[in-house]
């Protein structure tokens, strides 16, 4: 079971991520942006209010719609999508359905979809 301690850990500890001021949200730096790869689900408690950070839910950015569709069919207990990350490569996942090894692949995987090649070439090499 993992948690927002374990995101964090895992996501701080891959080349040059930065973790957002103002929520919870990680990126790495590509030409001059910080392209974000994993952040907490805002949630839509309530019609037509504004949506809640859930922080047992971590959205995470995948390589593209075949990625999303194989995650979600492989565990619907894990891994799900609602109408607004409908067309966007992320998928979201409960976080206490997940261990700290299974999220750990997951993190350094969104990484790489947003991470320079320079910085993925370093990463392997280590």
């Amino acid at each position: 079971m993992a948690d927002q301690d374990d995101v964090r850990r895992i996501a701080l500890g891959l080349p040059e991520v930065t973790e957002s001021a103002d929520t919870f949200a990680f990126s790495v730096p590509n030409k001059g942006k910080d392209k974000a790869f994993a952040w907490v689900w805002n949630e839509r408690v309530e019609p037509k209010k504004p949506r809640v950070p859930n922080p047992g839910v971590l959205a995470i950015r995948v390589a593209g719609a075949a990625a999303k569709e194989e995650l979600l069919a492989a565990d619907p207990a894990k891994f799900f999508t609602e109408p607004h990350y409908n067309g966007y490569p992320a998928v979201l996942v409960r976080l206490a359905a997940v261990d700290a090894t299974e999220l750990t692949e997951l993190l350094t995987d969104a990484w790489r979809c947003q991470a320079p090649r320079a910085l993925i070439t370093q990463l392997d090499a280590d």
